[in-house]
């Protein structure tokens, strides 16, 4: 880790005590699932407001100049967020944890966070290739081992007849009325349902909530996370000539559809790129990026050249939906 010192002078003291009540779990006007930490009322003198003062703007310019490495725009203001929750967990000699992060979010976290002194970063999804993950925030001292935040619910029924979507588990799981942030992975299981990743406090909940995907009557039950069942991603690399670098160009190439499907795709909000809904197609990729398309799969952009005949050579690497089952 970078050696950015903190300090543990009487100033850092005052200044951790300082910090208002923080919480960081997500809530709905529904179900409110919140960790609060409390703090007793101080009676701080002028010249100790203004160490405290000192000190926050300290962090925060710290915090700022971090934020200027991160690629995405999008991602910004999460990852401010993760970055300041980390501070004030390794201050506090606390362990905090995040709620289910997109891929994006947890590597660009990851890697600031190695930068911050005195701050220890775990993060998890329950599985090895998990896409949605939490992230644990403390000290070194205090985050000695993975933290047990990650739950898995196995969702059955007989889709024998009515096969059921991610979306269409999704869907019914967020109609009980959690919030998609409390919800990690999805992975299907063909005919007899699906298995769901969630934070542990939501486990009983959802147990008693959901009884029905579709048409189709469920049942739920807890299992442990060496219970899931999931393959390692399958990967295809292939090469196009492409007169644009624009999302419909490239995708409708990696996916082998024409560019007007691809085009309907967008307007459904069914296109993604780096996890973010695509608005337009002429949004211009780069390589590095990930675009998802509901239904089919991953497509990482790699390494682009220009040809002599003012084109563009690009590789594609097509990642089919790994799930075992899941064909949709």
């Amino acid at each position: 880790m970078a050696s950015i010192s903190l300090g543990t002078s009487g100033c850092l003291r005052r200044a951790a005590q300082a910090f208002a009540h923080s919480t960081f779990l997500g809530s709905n006007a529904k179900l409110s699932f919140q960790r609060t930490f409390s703090s007793h009322p101080l009676a701080v003198s002028n010249s100790s407001a203004s160490c405290v003062s000192q000190k926050v703007q300290a962090l925060k310019g710290e915090v700022d100049v971090l934020l200027k490495g991160v690629g995405e725009k999008s991602t910004i203001k999460e990852v401010k967020h993760i970055l300041e929750m980390a501070q004030r967990a390794s201050s506090r000699r606390e362990v905090l944890h995040t709620d289910f992060l997109t891929p994006p979010v947890v590597k660009e976290s990851m890697q600031l966070m190695e930068k911050l002194a005195g701050v220890k970063a775990i993060a998890q999804g329950g599985y090895p290739q998990a896409e949605r993950c939490r992230i644990s925030v403390g000290h070194p001292e205090e985050l000695t081992s993975d933290p047990d935040i990650i739950a898995a619910l196995s969702i059955t029924g007989n889709f024998q007849f009515e096969s059921c979507s991610h979306g269409d588990f999704l869907g019914a799981i967020l109609g009980t009325g959690i919030v998609r942030e409390k919800l990690g992975d999805i992975i299907l299981q063909g005919e007899q349902g699906a298995q769901v990743l969630l934070v542990p406090e939501l486990v009983d909940f959802v147990m008693s909530s959901l009884g029905k995907v579709g048409n189709v009557p469920v049942t739920c039950s807890k299992i442990p996370l060496i219970s899931l069942d999931y393959e390692p991603p399958r990967t295809t690399s292939f090469k196009t000539i492409e007169a644009s670098l624009r999302v419909d160009a490239l995708a409708s190439a990696g996916f082998k559809i024409s560019r007007s499907k691809l085009v309907d795709l967008i307007s459904n909000g069914d296109v993604r790129v780096n996890w973010v809904p695509v608005t337009t197609k002429g949004a211009t990729l780069k390589s590095g990026d990930m675009v998802s398309v509901s239904g089919k799969g991953r497509l990482k952009i790699g390494e682009i050249n220009s040809t002599k005949k003012g084109k563009f050579a690009v590789e594609l690497i097509r990642i089919d939906w790994w799930y075992k089952y899941n064909k949709v």
